[in-house]
């Protein structure tokens, strides 16, 4: 019998060093010299902290930063852990809200969102990825429309031109990936510390 168990020990055991250690000791070891920004997270640091990363969201309060998708992540409850409560931007707990389209509770949400930005910026339709949540919550990026919507709020609040913030917001978009691959997004956190720049670092 250990004759017959003795092929499958050796490889259970080499498959797990394979692809338990090996593989991602290589690809890590290959990332971090290849893309070491990338690797470690996409981190933006301003004066020696950590204030973000790249590929996670996070929240703006005040009219003078653009704000990115709304976010339907949870977290546990600090005064009763076996409770979920909302924590929006939650990297340690990604996910949608899982409500459906004929959900009350999220039409309802998605309307009143949609009433406040209609009145923010009138007779300009709101760009839906404004009123809905991305599957993960954590979506850095908006589209270029929904930047410009945003564009006179921001404007006003900083005392600057629409078209000077028009212009910041141009030089924060990345454009399609070889020209034809997916679609121009704006990182929400690169240009509000470009806004910032631009204001003299208030």
């Amino acid at each position: 019998m250990l004759k017959e168990l003795r092929p499958a020990l050796v490889m259970t055991a080499a498959l797990t060093v394979v692809t338990g250690l090996v593989y991602p000791l290589s690809v890590t070891g290959i990332a971090q010299g290849l893309f070491p920004h990338q690797a470690q997270g996409s981190l933006i640091e301003r004066g020696g902290a950590v204030i973000g990363s790249e590929r996670i969201g996070q929240p703006f309060t005040g009219a003078r930063y653009f704000q990115p998708r709304p976010s339907a992540t949870g977290g546990p409850d600090p005064a009763d852990p076996s409770k979920t409560v909302s924590q929006p931007y939650n990297a340690a707990n990604s996910g949608g809200s899982n409500l459906g389209p004929t959900s009350k509770a999220l039409v309802e949400r998605v309307q009143a969102e949609a009433e406040r930005l209609k009145a923010e910026n009138p007779g300009v339709p709101v760009p839906v990825e404004l009123v809905t949540a991305s599957g993960s919550g954590l979506d850095p990026d908006l589209s270029p429309a929904a930047a410009d919507f945003q564009v006179p709020r921001v404007a006003k609040a900083r005392g600057m031109t629409e078209a000077a913030v028009r212009q910041v917001a141009a030089a924060n978009t990345t454009p399609r990936a070889l020209g034809f691959l997916g679609e121009p997004t704006v990182n929400v956190l690169r240009l509000n510390l470009a806004l910032d720049k631009a204001a003299g670092g208030r």
